[in-house]
């Protein structure tokens, strides 16, 4: 049923008092797509991939492949647009070599070597209301260094200037990261790596409590807080020689998602060498046990005894669509948009099978 003339009414001066689609009839709001990672059990948690004109934590303790996850993101989005873009804030070293093993055009990077925190939320902030870009990437929140901090001496005592600082960002980011809901408008996908600190002088039946610089305050800022960690080495065998560490096994968990659940957990396997055995160069997911994986659960690869199908096409043995799967790019791409509606829309699965 639509609003009442009176309703009409209000919502138009209230619109040229306070701007146009400050008031907005929520049928109207446009469904804007997440930024795939390009990694399909972490898109699967997130219902797609990270939230588009949103903010995103990504959060583990060192090492454990949260840059990596944020650099194969841009690589995924680059690949089905060249011309995509990205505002990368180097509070720590970019590097570059990295960025490209990854598959990442660094000619589409915008590289910003701020450690001042102040200067850093501001050409954010900037970016983001410009539409210039079509990512936002802070690389590390722990790096950056308040003025307030920087101005006093090693041993003067500055308390929490980061986290007032934070939270006013936050609260100023809103504005320069909403986009109309009535006209087409390029979306961006913030990010802000962060690190885990354990709370000293806290007890968990689990081990010792664990925070993140920064405040509380930022946390109800955040649609989606995502933790990484490493589960395991990767091996891979030579023959005589014993064996090389090649990679290994990240997990995912969503601590927060306003709009795919939290607390979800997924897990891929990462190589920055060569495997061989695997056919996997260095810096890329495992794909095809990814594939594998979740379209067997899903019954988008549908498996009768030794036999596997997907639409009109069947293999004899694991074996033959492994293979067909490593080769064939456009092959994995129809098995991962399949496995990502099952997730995201079941129906619509049903209806096309």
């Amino acid at each position: 049923m639509a609003p009442s003339p009176e309703a009409l009414a209000l919502m138009a001066q209230l619109n040229k008092k306070y701007g146009p689609e400050t008031m907005i009839m929520a049928s109207q709001m446009r469904q804007v797509s997440p930024f795939a990672t390009g990694c399909l059990p972490l898109d699967i948690i997130l219902g797609g991939g990270f939230p588009a004109n949103k903010w995103t934590e990504i959060i583990g303790f060192e090492s454990s492949g949260k840059t990596t996850v944020v650099h194969k993101t841009i690589a995924h989005q680059q690949a089905k647009n060249p011309e995509f873009s990205t505002l990368w804030i180097a509070a720590e070293d970019y590097d570059k070599e990295w960025a490209q093993q990854l598959g990442v055009d660094t000619d589409q990077v915008v590289v910003a070597e701020i450690r001042a925190m102040e200067e850093a939320y501001e050409v954010m902030l900037e970016f983001a209301a410009s539409r210039a870009v079509d990512a936002i990437v802070l690389d590390s929140y722990p790096a950056l260094v308040a003025s307030e901090e920087d101005a006093k001496a090693m041993d003067e005592l500055s308390v929490s200037p980061g986290a007032r600082i934070t939270n006013k960002f936050y609260r100023k980011a809103g504005k320069a990261t909403k986009r109309s809901h009535l006209t087409e408008e390029r979306a961006v996908m913030g990010i802000v790596i962060n690190q885990w600190r354990e709370k000293v002088g806290g007890f968990s039946p689990q081990g010792t409590p664990k925070t993140t610089p920064g405040g509380l305050g930022k946390n109800f800022a955040y649609w989606t807080r995502l933790e990484v960690s490493r589960a395991e080495f990767l091996d891979e065998p030579i023959p005589g020689k014993g064996k090389s560490r090649v990679g290994q096994a990240m997990k995912f968990k969503t601590v927060k998602h306003k709009s795919a659940g939290p607390q979800k957990t997924a897990e891929t396997h990462f190589y920055w060498d060569d495997s061989p055995s695997r056919g996997i160069t260095a810096g890329s997911w495992d794909v095809v046990r990814d594939l594998m994986t979740w379209g067997v659960y899903f019954d988008v690869i549908k498996r009768r005894g030794r036999y596997f199908d997907f639409g009109e096409r069947t293999w004899d043995l694991k074996d033959a669509i492994i293979d067909s799967l490593r080769g064939e790019l456009d092959l994995q791409d129809e098995v991962a948009e399949a496995v990502l509606r099952a997730v995201t829309n079941p129906e619509a699965l049903e209806v096309a099978a």
